[in-house]
């Protein structure tokens, strides 16, 4: 039962998880959120369809009826869930994991998100006692339904005119494909722009350098005034800027108060951000008056921490970005719609996006390191011990591993909720600190704990 985690259900399909897990998954699902229905849709992947099959038969057996919605994106199950009420729905899919693996994504009413602590654990413990799931008299039925006219009439209020930009997309060969098209137009550069589910051309992982890079070349050729792409289930977005560097996530969650703020003319707005933020973040926001909160990583986490303070956006490091315009929840659709109408603003008034984050960015930031390690929370602990005990910390934040800064530097520390690692990042305020806390942490780790970086 490897495949339970803290956001979603996930791992290599046939090896982590199998049939019979997805539809007992299907089967306790209904009883666990009170559903009579459950929504359900899928990505592209090579197993979905498989998955799918299983998923639906575990449901109408438990007695509750599926409305499909075929092919779809991550943010078009949130959508659909919210907009027309649902109570239960299920996303097929391994977001940006490489094309093996494969997973569900369940949220419950108001596409509020379902983790292990709330609701998967529960259906985990009933699959590992053996619960039984005997077929109900009233197998329930199943319907279909295409909401992708409801669901671009519904983004299309964010659209503006980018007729200014030139624009280079990466839709990795995932659920982007759906609707890139469709809301922007065959003006933009794109590639990969097929589904594939197979992901021929790099894995649906923006994060990772080497899945940019083709990107970064089309925005070079093409002189493009941006770059955009989308992971595998489009939930996601990053961006390139137009000197074809990667534009890091975090420093657009501060880049959307031209948006919302500028624009808008939304006055003191709650935001949030989660635990790795960069310190230029909160800097950006500062003028605007923003009520900025820090919270803890993935989805399961932040869209019920974003309504429970009534937020109107945040984002995360890893390309997710929640708004309160969608039910709370992310859409890489709306995010790269916003970006792109700040964008073309900017260049209307001779403002280069590059230009634009070179004068946002005043740290000097490592990155993820990700070490293997058995010992995660002594490790974490040791680790906060030998900084603290060379300078008192100005702020400590231990909700999600901890955070620890100082006057001129950072650093947060924590276990993946999804893979096998404890991640490291760091910002400081010139290169040469960042060297110094970087090895320092990675020589206590791999001397104190056996740590192997990866």
């Amino acid at each position: 039962m490897g495949a339970f985690h803290a956001y979603d259900i996930r791992g290599v399909w046939e090896k982590d998880f199998d049939a019979e897990t997805v539809y007992k998954v299907g089967y306790f699902l209904p009883a666990l959120l009170g559903a009579d229905e459950v929504l359900v849709g899928r990505d592209c992947r090579v197993s979905s369809d498989e998955i799918h099959d299983s998923l639906i038969r575990g449901i109408c057996d438990a007695g509750a009826s599926v409305c499909d919605i075929g092919l779809s994106s991550t943010p078009m199950v949130y959508f659909a869930t919210a907009n027309y009420g649902f109570k239960a729905s299920v996303q097929i899919t391994a977001s940006h994991n490489p094309a093996v693996y494969n997973g569900l994504k369940v949220s419950r009413e108001n596409a509020l998100p379902v983790g292990l602590d709330t609701g998967l654990g529960q259906i985990k413990e009933w699959i590992d006692c053996g619960k039984q799931t005997p077929v109900s008299a009233n197998r329930g039925s199943v319907r279909t339904m295409d909401i992708m006219d409801d669901y671009l009439k519904f983004m299309s209020k964010f659209k503006s005119d980018f007729s200014n930009l030139n624009i280079a997309f990466d839709l990795s060969n995932g659920m982007a494909c759906l609707f890139a098209h469709k809301v922007f137009g065959d003006a933009p550069s794109y590639i990969f722009d097929t589904i594939d589910g197979s992901f021929p051309n790099h894995e649906p992982n923006p994060l990772v350098a080497k899945n940019v890079e083709p990107l970064k070349s089309l925005v070079r050729s093409r002189g493009a005034d941006i770059g955009v792409i989308y992971d595998g289930d489009a939930d996601r977005v990053m961006f390139v800027d137009d000197k074809a560097r990667f534009v890091s996530p975090d420093l657009l969650i501060a880049l959307m108060a031209l948006y919302f703020c500028d624009e808008r003319g939304e006055k003191s707005p709650r935001v949030l951000q989660e635990i790795r933020s960069s310190k230029a973040v909160g800097e950006f926001l500062e003028p605007y008056g923003a009520d900025l909160h820090t919270w803890r990583v993935g989805r399961a986490f932040a869209a019920p921490k974003l309504r429970e303070i009534d937020g109107l956006w945040g984002g995360e490091l890893a390309g997710h970005y929640y708004f309160k315009d969608f039910f709370y929840s992310d859409s890489g659709l709306l995010a790269s719609m916003i970006i792109l109408r700040i964008v073309s603003s900017l260049k209307r008034k001779g403002i280069s996006f590059s230009s634009q984050i070179d004068s946002m960015t005043h740290y000097f930031n490592s990155g993820e390191v990700n070490f293997r390690l058995e010992d995660k929370k002594g490790a974490m602990e040791g680790l906060c011990a030998l900084f603290s005990s060379q300078q008192k910390p100005l702020r400590v934040m231990d909700f999600d591993g901890y955070r620890m800064e100082f006057d001129s530097w950072w650093f947060n520390i924590r276990p993946s909720n999804t893979e096998p690692y404890l991640r490291f990042i760091c910002e400081a305020r010139t290169e040469e600190e960042l060297s110094q806390r970087v090895s320092q942490a990675c020589a206590y780790l791999e001397s104190e704990f056996s740590a192997v970086r990866s």
